[in-house]
């Protein structure tokens, strides 16, 4: 129900308000499995991507969103749920095999699943060397990949400041990769490598980020 009145009330909404250029919508599909694999410049990449996609988007958030405690906890929680995001213990050293085989669930259900290979928002507004989660979800699934290039929000919502600024933003889908009838080479390294470095590329192109070899989480102030 609240994402139902979001969809018809809030997104219009930031639609009017913010007024983002979005292209290439029509190459997400309406119904049926996707990974949407975006660059990651703010939290409010998860508002403008499925703004701009007109769909809903599942994400993997932390774990900690779903058991805080009070009301506001459990108001947090049921909305997260609502929005269709999944629960992740990043304290698990297990962790991430969980999270590729639920996300490899979720996809087998028929959703669209947002993903950042990133890992984490970038902290200078480079692009980062990704992560091969996409590339396991991709071939493990079969599911066709979606490279968004967010451009702009940045400068939307500062970390730090929990106000809204209106800026200009851009949402740009690319072209439908396909890994399908793959999944053995989940099993190789170089394989894996090449997937996700196919992916990079394509989001390169559309967000026209400058690209740093190193993980965007050994960039952060004080790593």
């Amino acid at each position: 129900m609240l994402y139902r009145a979001t969809e018809l009330i809030g997104y219009p909404a930031v639609r009017a308000y913010f007024r983002p250029e979005v292209t290439g919508a029509e190459r997400v599909p309406r119904a049926g499995a996707v990974i949407i694999a975006a660059n990651h410049l703010s939290a409010s990449d998860e508002v403008f991507t499925p703004v701009a996609a007109r769909r809903q988007v599942a994400y993997f958030a932390k774990a900690e969103y779903f058991n805080q405690p009070g009301l506001r906890g459990r108001f947090v929680a049921r909305a997260f749920r609502e929005f269709g995001h999944v629960p992740v213990d990043r304290s698990d050293t297990h962790a991430a095999a969980s999270t590729i085989k639920t996300g490899v669930e979720l996809l087998g259900e028929g959703k669209a699943l947002g993903i950042y290979p990133e890992g984490t928002r970038s902290p200078d507004g480079h692009l980062h060397k990704f992560r091969t989660g996409v590339a396991r979800l991709a071939l493990r699934s079969g599911a066709p990949v979606i490279p968004v290039g967010i451009v702009g929000t940045d400068r939307v919502l500062i970390p730090g400041d929990r106000r809204w600024h209106r800026q200009p933003i851009a949402v740009h889908f690319g072209e439908p990769l396909d890994f399908s009838g793959r999944a053995e080479d989940e099993r190789s390294s170089p394989i894996l490598r090449e997937v996700t470095e196919a992916v990079r590329a394509a989001i390169q192109t559309l967000s026209g980020q400058h690209y740093v070899d190193s993980y965007a989480s050994s960039a952060k102030p004080g790593d």
